[in-house]
């Protein structure tokens, strides 16, 4: 029997399975429906295996804090939809809980959790979920005070962006704000001393091919260039930035006006970073009757 798109594509929207996946199981039960639902489903493992391949931008970010030290993890799945759903949240908690007991993403891969790997657990759960997850990215930060936001919370200290604030001084109602400005405002750095020395370097050959443009001498340039630059540093760094809470103030001179100084900062935001690549069902089957 002939194997049509239309069959693929029915196929793979009653399962979730892959394009390929589902046009081996229609293949390999003369285009039986049921029976293809069934040999998908005995491949359980072989498609968790497949599903590697898979972009994961969606997912959850994990915050925890105990005394002076803070964690947060991002764990990602294929869409947003795993991220709601509670089996995937009990993971995540999980691997947040064995992050507090980690210095870094390597060692959480290989940490355990209920007698497995969490790089084993996560496995599982893409055989039993049906989706491709990862862990990618842990950050730690450890201060006096640590003082944690989770933005747009799926469940308890859960969501898609998560922040960690280390102090000095002040107290938690005044972290928190600080932890909400650094979801909306992402600072590159916590000051001009920690900003990364290329991205400065780049931005000042920006604006000095800017700056050429208008004609000017060399020395007004140069004069225009410290402005602009400081300008730069204003947008970037944290403690330079317009306070959310407080725009006449400064993140710093807000920090002062509480008795805090703020010593370090993470933020995470699911799938930030990660290229998607989108195709249309079309050019999907393109590809599978080229195969």
């Amino acid at each position: 029997m002939a194997i049509t798109a239309a069959m693929v594509k029915e196929l793979r929207d009653s399962t979730g399975a892959g394009m390929m996946d589902a046009k081996k199981a229609l293949t390999e039960t003369a285009g039986n429906m049921d029976e293809a639902v069934d040999w998908l489903r005995t491949k359980g493992l072989a498609k968790a295996a497949k599903k590697s391949g898979r972009t994961a931008a969606e997912g959850l970010v994990a915050v925890q804090v105990d005394g002076g030290k803070g964690i947060a993890v991002e764990v990602n799945s294929e869409t947003d939809f795993v991220g709601k759903n509670a089996e995937f949240q009990q993971m995540v908690g999980k691997i947040a809980n064995a992050a507090m007991g980690v210095d870094d993403v390597e060692a959480l891969r290989a940490a355990d959790v209920d007698g497995k790997t969490v790089e084993a657990l996560i496995t599982d759960k893409i055989a039993t979920i049906g989706e491709n997850m990862s862990l990618r990215r842990m950050a730690l930060i450890e201060g006096d005070t640590v003082v944690s936001y989770v933005h747009n919370a799926a469940t308890q200290g859960m969501g898609k962006i998560g922040v960690l604030v280390a102090m000095t001084g002040g107290d938690e109602a005044f972290g928190k704000q600080v932890a909400m400005h650094i979801a909306a405002v992402n600072p590159a750095s916590l000051s001009e001393d920690d900003l990364d020395a290329a991205v400065v370097e780049k931005e000042k050959q920006v604006q000095m091919d800017i700056a050429r443009e208008s004609g000017k001498p060399e020395a007004v340039i140069e004069k225009m260039i410290v402005g602009r630059m400081k300008k730069f540093m204003a947008e970037v760094t944290l403690l330079n930035q317009s306070f959310v809470v407080n725009p006449d103030l400064t993140v710093g001179a807000a920090a002062k006006e509480a008795g805090a100084t703020i010593t370090g900062f993470a933020r995470l935001e699911v799938g930030e970073g990660i290229e998607v690549e989108k195709e249309d069902f079309a050019a999907e089957v393109a590809k599978v009757g080229q195969s």
